[in-house]
């Protein structure tokens, strides 16, 4: 396991020259954490165990878009779980594990201490550690993110593409459905947009980060899958997603065209504040899930329909 006051980052692996385009580009980067005994079969056994069941995700996909189904846990030990992660396919996200679990909690605060030393004027806020842990072959399609976001591989490999913010990789109307979650994030793919990406074989201690709501997608090898999914935001990426949200709801009232707010603008300042009043003023009711649990993962590493 790492020394605690050792570095996050393997030496090299954060050079001075990619200071300035942190969340500007796409940017790869490498760091040690794949080490960490927490990241072995026995230290994620023991993490699912103590784990809240009702904050772990849970999905399985065919190898179409529109595949992705959302699962809940039965009656599963964290060693199960893991066997079952293993021989079937499927995908575990322990949501917000820096909030639900100690030592993710303190790796969390390891990772953004340093992240603040090496990159300057570097304010994240809201950050969260989400652990995935998924099967041979798994499979995340073309979506976006509303925050910025880091993919810290540790264990297995896989390949990610990472799209342009821009049209035609992704317009408006699709990112605003994200953002103000009148959709899923999974926005409309073809394979012709491929040669448009940044493409990256991902082996353990590899870490990439590229600017908020980059498309991207990912494919697993044929080995068991460990990352750390980060997401935090910044003051600039909380007034981009509020001035989204703001077009979103202006475009929906008023049909208002509005764009990807792919740089800063002044009209920013009125829609974050917009957006805010709106939120207050706007209760959200409670509503069905825009992707229902349509099955159950059990101690037998089954996939049942649920009921």
């Amino acid at each position: 396991m790492p020394d605690i006051n050792g570095s996050i980052f393997a030496p090299g692996g954060f050079p001075d020259s990619a200071v300035r385009d942190f969340g500007r580009e796409v940017q790869a980067f490498r760091h040690t954490l794949h080490t960490d005994a927490l990241f072995t079969d026995d230290g994620l056994a023991a993490l699912l165990d103590r784990y809240p069941k009702d904050r772990i995700g849970v999905f399985t996909m065919g190898d179409a878009p529109g595949s992705w189904r959302r699962g809940r846990l039965g009656d599963v030990t964290g060693p199960g779980l893991l066997d079952a992660v293993k021989s079937g396919r499927v995908w575990l996200n322990l949501r917000g594990a820096s909030d639900n679990d100690a030592e993710i909690g303190t790796l969390n605060r390891r990772i953004f201490a340093e992240l603040k030393t090496k990159v300057r004027n570097f304010h994240p806020f809201r950050t969260d550690l989400g652990l995935l842990i998924s099967s041979p072959n798994a499979r995340v399609f073309y979506h976006l993110d509303t925050p910025r976001v880091m993919l810290w591989h540790v264990r297995g490999e896989k390949r990610v593409w990472i799209y342009p913010r821009r049209e035609p990789y992704v317009g408006p109307t699709a990112l605003e459905n994200v953002v103000s979650r009148k959709t899923e994030e999974e926005i409309p793919y073809s394979a012709n947009l491929d040669s448009g990406a940044c493409v990256f074989d991902l082996k353990p201690g590899d870490m990439v980060h590229w600017p908020q709501n980059a498309p991207h997608r990912i494919d697993n090898g044929n080995s068991l899958n460990v990352s750390l999914s980060i997401e935090f935001m910044t003051p600039l990426a909380l007034m981009r997603a509020n001035a989204v949200h703001a077009n979103a709801w202006l475009r929906n009232r008023f049909g208002y065209q509005g764009g990807l707010e792919d740089r800063f603008s002044p009209s920013w300042v009125w829609k974050f504040a917009f957006t805010r009043a709106l939120k207050a003023l706007e209760r959200r009711k409670p509503g069905k899930a825009v992707l229902p649990p349509s099955f159950v993962l059990d101690g037998s590493g089954e996939i049942a329909d649920a009921a």
